[in-house]
């Protein structure tokens, strides 16, 4: 038979401490180094080179991707997210309509998904003739990464 307690002792114990799926966002923000965002003269050198008419392509899909590998998704300092969408969007422009289709298929999944964090990004404060070519970058970017892409970037909480 079981005995009656008075003790209330167990009831001052935390059992969310140990439950595996509980979030925490301050430490997974603790764990992430901080992102200092792409260099931007690297960027730049590799946009200026093009000593032949073939590697012009080449070295502006580089910057993108050298752009879109060091994205300050996890940044707190907005001045350094903003640095990078200007220089991002530096790059989207001078890619011509023409090549974009072969820039976004030279992007794995997860540079796609980040591409599109900077189109949409971009369409909030949108400047002189980048609209369009903005739209050009989310066609391209919606036929490789489909209604996820734009699912995991609407859902994500780390922005652009």
């Amino acid at each position: 038979m079981a005995k009656n307690t008075s003790s209330s002792a167990f009831r001052k114990i935390d059992v969310d401490q140990y439950n595996e799926d509980n979030y925490r966002e301050e430490e997974q923000a603790e764990l992430q180094s901080a992102p200092i965002g792409p260099d931007e003269s690297e960027v730049t050198a590799l946009m200026n080179q093009y000593p032949y008419r073939n590697l012009f392509r080449g070295r502006h899909i580089d910057a993108l991707k050298t752009v879109l590998r060091n994205a300050p998704l996890g940044s707190k300092n907005q001045q350094i997210k903003d640095n990078a969408l200007n220089l991002t969007l530096r790059v989207l422009l001078a890619i011509k309509a023409s090549q974009i289709e072969e820039a976004v298929g030279a992007l794995d999944r997860d540079l796609v998904d980040v591409l599109m964090k900077y189109v949409y990004r971009g369409f909030e404060s949108p400047s002189e003739g980048s609209s369009g070519h903005l739209l050009l970058w989310h066609e391209k970017a919606y036929v490789v990464g489909g209604v996820g892409s734009i699912m995991r970037v609407l859902s994500d909480t780390k922005r652009a």
